[in-house]
């Protein structure tokens, strides 16, 4: 039986990032890797700075390449999703 994540649905509120910017996916990403994941293998979900290859990213339905992938500044109300389409083998 292939073993699958659970989905986690998280409602946060970024106004600034920790040099006074504005929230973008970018620091979602960081802040998601320092203070939610559990797995030490990080690499799964970030490899050089970014989201990794393999990981699809949806801002609010849409594919974040559609919308200036990391550097998309976060608005109240939206609904970022990662999908991870990497598989076992």
């Amino acid at each position: 039986m292939e073993k699958t994540a659970n989905p986690i649905t998280l409602q946060v509120e970024f106004t600034t990032d920790t040099k006074g910017q504005p929230s973008n996916v970018a620091f979602l990403t960081t802040w998601l890797c320092d203070h939610l994941m559990k797995d030490p293998r990080k690499e799964m979900f970030v490899l050089e700075g970014s989201v990794r290859p393999g990981v699809l990213v949806l801002i609010n339905d849409a594919d974040w390449e559609l919308e200036g992938e990391e550097k998309y500044e976060l608005q109240s109300g939206d609904e970022i999703v990662f999908v991870s389409t990497l598989h076992g083998g």
